[in-house]
């Protein structure tokens, strides 16, 4: 009989831990906790929940909210959520030290972003700014696959317009690829 992991419904699930950048660690060792699958949330709060994880370096499980998203919302948002998951394990491949894969992802999803009505007129839908998660991800991925290391939290991107966010105390301080963070 397989003695395989299995989650509350009876699916195979891992219950391994993992570390903030979702790769499986050993059983018994001290990791971050999993982030809940198929929360349905607001396009504001997905947002939010999103932006939290990867600004503490965690952009593996902000790809799982947008995933969320994604899945549980209305289909013609599905391509936005889609790409935002793709530019998340993008950064969490380049994070892991795959130039290929990371550069790769990073590309895909600001293709998608950039594409047909994406962005129009600067912005994007719910405060989410286009333009310039294209032009950061476009530019990280060409650092990547340089071979420049990358470090999640340094790199996160601010996923909304900086009219739509309210000023942090650390706005100042940190500038980051897209511009002042």
């Amino acid at each position: 009989m397989n003695a395989r992991d299995r989650d509350g419904e009876g699916r195979a699930r891992s219950a391994r831990p993992r570390d903030g950048l979702g790769r499986p660690l050993a059983y018994g060792e001290p990791g971050v906790e999993r982030q809940p699958e198929g929360v349905v949330r607001t396009p504001a709060e997905t947002v939010a929940e999103a932006q939290r994880l990867l600004d503490a370096g965690m952009p593996f499980h902000a790809h799982e909210v947008f995933e969320d998203a994604w899945k549980s919302g209305p289909g013609a948002e599905a391509p936005l959520w889609r790409a935002l998951a793709q530019l998340a394990v993008g950064l969490t491949h380049a994070a892991r030290g795959n130039a290929v894969g990371g550069s790769r992802l990073l590309l895909r999803g600001a293709t998608a972003l950039a594409g047909p009505g994406a962005g129009a007129g600067g912005g994007g839908p719910y405060g989410i700014d286009v333009p310039g998660l294209v032009r950061w991800a476009r530019e990280l991925a060409g650092r990547v696959e340089a071979g420049a290391a990358v470090d999640a939290a340094a790199e996160a991107p601010r996923l909304s317009s900086p009219r739509d966010r309210p000023e942090r105390p650390d706005e100042q301080e940190r500038p980051g690829p897209a511009g002042p963070r």
